[in-house]
């Protein structure tokens, strides 16, 4: 996925926020907690959080790593990309997405309108 179809999916979720982070990173953010990171120069990787029970199997698959500093609380990073088609792409980001936004609170997910 590119980062210019990546960043049209991840905005047209309710109440996401976009902002560059640690100089080069683009993230994507719901509540102020991010659900989706790539970054802007080559390399580009992109990591997302992932449900507990898949962590494992998706660190050690082709082209997935455990997110650096993240893979504590069960995010990977995906090395190559093509390894993912676009509805893999949009599962896994939605799913992140999903995950992050039941851990805000109930006050904040009102406020937010989700």
């Amino acid at each position: 996925m590119q980062i210019e179809a990546l960043q049209k999916f991840c905005l047209s979720l309710p109440a996401v926020t976009e902002d560059v982070k640690w100089g080069n990173d683009l993230c994507f953010s719901i509540g102020a907690k991010m659900f989706c990171v790539t970054s802007l120069e080559p390399p580009i990787k992109y990591s997302f959080k992932v449900p507990d029970d898949v962590f494992d199997e998706l660190s050690t698959a082709d082209g997935f790593m455990p997110a650096p500093y993240m893979a504590r609380a069960k995010w990977v990073t995906v090395t190559k990309p093509s390894v993912l088609g676009k509805k893999d792409w949009e599962k896994y980001i939605k799913q992140s997405y999903e995950l992050i936004k039941m851990k805000l609170t109930k006050k904040l997910r009102s406020d937010l309108g989700i």
